[in-house]
């Protein structure tokens, strides 16, 4: 991987970490602010709705976090070492809790007049989908395994 690249991505995944920090500091407590001044409803569901949404922001950090260590390894030329498994674990751990959240957020906003059906509907879609890409990183570090074993048998023969 060509050294714009890596530098690229990298400014991208800072940029990603900043906003989410700003996100966590600023704009959540804002919508519990909002939440708290919406109906009964909503207020009765205010603390899982936040809760929900921090969590789901950590997921998306851990996953940052991570590639930004698979980045470091690709950059030493040691993507292909166990290390990286470690770390393509935790993104698929993260990608499906982020799945798992977006799946109870739909079922928070389900019961009651306060969120209409249509996005509860929409937010299983989204859960689907988020778990569809864990799915793929699945496929991803399976390939990852094969690479490795194939990196060795060259190894070997050379």
């Amino acid at each position: 991987m060509g050294r714009l690249t890596v530098l690229a991505l990298r400014t991208c995944l800072a940029v990603g970490l900043a906003g989410l920090l700003f996100v966590q500091l600023v704009m959540v407590p804002l919508l519990a602010v909002d939440l708290s001044e919406a109906g009964p409803e909503v207020l009765r569901v205010r603390p899982a709705i936040v809760v929900i949404v921090l969590l789901g922001l950590l997921a998306i950090q851990v996953t940052l976090v991570c590639v930004w260590k698979l980045l470091s390894l690709v950059r030493r030329d040691a993507v292909f070492a166990q290390a990286a498994f470690k770390y393509v674990d935790v993104i698929i751990a993260a990608i499906a809790a982020a799945a798992l959240l977006t799946f109870a957020m739909g079922a928070v906003l389900a019961p009651g007049e306060a969120v209409a059906p249509g996005v509860v509907l929409m937010l299983g879609g989204v859960g689907l989908l988020i778990g569809a890409v864990a799915l793929i990183v699945v496929v991803m570090r399976t390939l990852l395994a094969q690479a490795m074993t194939m990196r060795q048998e060259l190894d070997e023969v050379i």
